[in-house]
């Protein structure tokens, strides 16, 4: 049994739902750092309702602002958080990116409760970052302005990590859970979790791990040198009656394992363990990276970005691009001149020529200038991912696209699809050309309007019949043409059900048929 969008928009009239705080630990002393807020509700009826359920639905109804600041005023209300001196984490939607209002919402919410906003992290969520990073810039800005931090979450999981990393003031990098909980068992994940961490490190960034669930993860993410980590290991997420207990405890377990040295525990190793450790991390960061000094010659780099020049590590190091991948430095000199003179460079796609037996490769690299203590640039930090792949899923994409379109439109048939509503949501233009009527007018109930008065009843009844039991749709129908006649239409439609039984959509296609193919036949069958 499911809940409805007009549950969760009385549960927020009544005020119900409310935050549930996690522990949030320093990995290498086991010290209380702070908590991170989830959003959580208690439906009177259907009990507990996972957040992944209703923050998508709040906000496709438009309810995620009322949701956030339920969230955001009960957090700053918590008693013990308040008279602690603890940093407590918000997640934001990225719709609320481009909300002006929402820097002045937390101001006055921070305000009106007495909470300092230097104590407040608000998270930002990696994979569902909108495209246009320039347009998002704006509100973490002014959350930055007034002394908020900012955290990139879920960090990895989606194509333009470095690109938001470079463009957003952010301070904390968030390994996903995803790689977390299978790091100990998949070599593929402890390599992505090596390299968010070593990126992090490099950037001056603290780094924080999500769903620690196990000792053995984190003594590696200690090893690793992961600042922060919460999870079951450490505890769930709380209600606010027990965040007195939470914070009267300060203090949680270490994982300390001893088939870990000292050294590769401590970061105050002996400077070649630690040099090791990082090389490590280094090597095993599924990017290419690089370091060029003020005279474009590689300092150092890692073997990914060797794989990716098709040239061993020792041919690079005193080299500069130019000598070492010419065809393409051609392609990024620009970039890395502008890198030198103070400016990041993010996004700059990169088109390999294809090696003897091999395809063309599409890669994507960020420049960014490296600065001593003084602030002076004295290189550029350079990494590079392979998005060959993606380019070409895209392509595909937009292949198939094409290739549908092109079917749709020779078909004789008019395909279309209606919501769970009984609306229709799309339609081929051929119904303009045979009825005369705008496609963005026929959208919605519109069609109706060009539909025999006498048609519309049963058409009516088909498709909440349909929408109400799954029963398919085939009904005849008259539609008024261009030229004012009326003419014969048969549409056909079978429903799309959820895991649950319920219709999501229907599916199906008008075509014209004869008067004669009418004779006989019930309007609706």
């Amino acid at each position: 049994m499911s809940f409805e969008p007009s549950d969760l928009r009385a549960a927020l009239e009544r005020d119900e739902l409310f935050p549930a705080f996690q522990p949030v630990i320093e990995m290498r002393t086991g010290q209380l750092m702070g908590f991170e807020a989830l959003a959580r509700w208690i439906h009177p009826v259907l009990g507990n309702i996972p957040p992944d359920q209703f923050i998508p639905v709040a906000e496709s109804e438009g309810l995620i602002g009322p949701l956030t600041e339920i969230i955001v005023r009960k957090t700053f209300a918590c008693e013990a958080l308040a008279r602690s001196s603890y940093s407590v984490a918000v997640n934001i939607s990225p719709q609320q990116l481009l909300d002006a209002g929402l820097p002045r919402m937390l101001a006055c919410l921070a305000e009106k409760a007495g909470f300092p906003l230097q104590r407040l992290i608000v998270e930002l969520t990696e994979n569902m970052l909108l495209d246009d990073v320039q347009g998002t810039k704006g509100v973490p800005a002014e959350l930055k302005a007034l002394g908020c931090r900012l955290a990139l979450d879920d960090f990895g999981t989606g194509y333009s990590s470095l690109r938001h990393l470079h463009a957003l003031p952010i301070d904390v990098l968030k390994v996903d859970q995803s790689f977390v909980r299978t790091m100990t068992s998949a070599r593929e994940s402890r390599k992505i979790v090596a390299s968010v961490i070593g990126l992090g490190q490099s950037l001056g960034l603290i780094t924080a791990a999500e769903g620690v669930e196990t000792r053995e993860q984190a003594e590696l993410l200690q090893w690793m040198g992961c600042d922060l980590g919460q999870g079951w290991l450490y505890g769930a997420a709380a209600p606010a009656a027990r965040m007195a207990e939470l914070v009267a405890q300060q203090q949680f377990p270490v994982a300390v394992s001893s088939r870990l040295s000292e050294a590769a525990m401590s970061l105050e190793g002996p400077p070649a363990d630690r040099l090791a450790q990082l090389q490590a991390i280094y090597d095993g960061a599924p990017v290419g990276l690089c370091l060029l000094d003020r005279r474009l010659r590689y300092v150092s780099l890692n073997r990914q970005l060797a794989e990716f020049n098709r040239v061993p590590v020792l041919g690079h190091l005193g080299r500069t691009p130019r000598e070492v991948v010419p065809q393409v430095y051609a392609q990024v000199e620009s970039a890395i001149a502008r890198a030198l003179a103070g400016e990041p460079v993010t996004g700059v796609e990169i088109q390999k020529p294809p090696a003897a037996g091999a395809e063309a490769q599409t890669l994507m690299a960020t420049y960014q200038p490296v600065r001593d203590e003084a602030g002076e640039v004295i290189g550029v930090s350079v990494a590079v991912m392979d998005v060959t792949e993606r380019k070409r899923m895209e392509q595909v994409l937009r292949d198939v696209e094409a290739h549908h379109r092109s079917l749709v439109h020779l078909s004789p048939h008019v395909p279309w699809v209606l919501n769970a509503r009984g609306e229709v949501t799309e339609a081929s233009p051929r119904w303009e050309r045979i009825t005369g009527q705008p496609l963005e007018q026929a959208l919605g109930n519109g069609w109706l309007k060009v539909l025999h008065p006498e048609d519309v009843p049963p058409t009516r009844e088909a498709i909440r019949l349909c929408l109400e039991t799954g029963a398919p749709i085939d009904l005849r129908y008259r539609v008024r043409n261009g030229n004012g006649k009326w003419k014969w239409m048969r549409s056909r439609g079978a429903p799309r059900l959820t895991e649950g039984g319920e219709v999501m959509a229907v599916y199906g296609v008008v075509e014209e048929i004869e008067p004669a193919e009418v004779a006989g036949a019930n309007y609706v069958i």
